[in-house]
């Protein structure tokens, strides 16, 4: 018998939608066996209203058995729960994950704005990102819910070890999601000009895949791997993201990661090096 997976799902109290728990139980019943959950409650103090006038930060007990352990118990899931008051909240959840021997992190992403096609993150958002010693997947508002193609992003042109590490890690966990769901699976590879072009035939080499399955585009990383997602109705896209510990805040929004990620609308699987 399979090892079933552990989740760790994170719920925003001060929120009256939770689209991360929501996923996780619409897709055990895909997996070959269910999972067993974390629900860890926390609020980021970076991204949330924590004064006293914000109504939403006063749950009684029933809000937990309607919201959290009602869904969960109906559909069958083993879970344990869990409330941080930790003002460092990226830390309490790593911290949290470690401890409980996590597979994948759960994370809801915020709405995007009216004015606005992409979303903003906190900067303790995006340090969960580059710290998670386990893959994040950021459950986005609207996504498709379905797991039947999955699409991951590769850069076979690269020259340094960690990224070649990142790109077998992407392929590795890309396979797994699609296999545990029985899903299509697919790659993609961007490239800026021809001096540049990725080396199909590793790619297909490296992956297992038919040529209908490998997608080497032209123009910026964001673009083509968006369009290649929306092209191919991907419901999962799993890229990868270098640790950069110490670089500021601007530095680390204005990377090739976080393009891609403001860039897609499906759900993404974010595998840390």
């Amino acid at each position: 018998m399979a090892k079933a997976e552990r989740i760790f799902v994170v719920v925003d109290p001060s929120s009256n939608q939770h689209p991360a728990l929501d996923r996780v139980i619409r897709t055990a019943v895909l997996r070959p066996e269910m999972p067993v959950v974390k629900v860890f409650i926390a609020v980021d103090s970076e991204s949330t209203d924590t004064r006293a006038v914000n109504d939403n930060l006063f749950r009684h007990e029933s809000w937990f058995g309607e919201e959290i352990r009602g869904p969960l118990e109906k559909a069958g899931i083993e879970y344990s729960l869990e409330i941080s008051w930790s003002g460092e909240w990226q830390k309490s959840i790593v911290q949290a994950s470690k401890a409980f021997g996590t597979d994948r992190i759960y994370l809801p992403v915020h709405e995007r704005s009216e004015s606005t096609s992409r979303f903003s993150f906190s900067e303790s958002q995006w340090d969960l990102l580059k710290t998670a010693e386990c893959p994040v997947v950021l459950i986005q508002p609207g996504a498709k819910e379905d797991r039947k193609v999955v699409l991951a992003a590769v850069n076979f042109q690269a020259l340094s070890d960690e990224q070649r590490a990142l790109n077998k890690s992407i392929l590795h966990w890309g396979k797994e999601v699609a296999e545990m769901y029985k899903a299509e699976f697919h790659v993609v590879n961007a490239y800026l000009d021809s001096m540049n072009y990725p080396d199909r035939g590793r790619l297909a080499n490296e992956t297992g895949l038919s040529s209908d399955r490998i997608h080497v585009e032209a123009g910026y990383t964001d673009e083509s791997v968006s369009a290649v997602a929306d092209r191919i109705n991907a419901d999962l896209v799993v890229m990868g993201s270098l640790g950069q510990n110490g670089l500021t805040g601007s530095r680390r929004r204005g990377n090739t990661a976080a393009r891609v990620i403001a860039a897609l609308k499906q759900d993404i699987m974010v595998v840390n090096h």
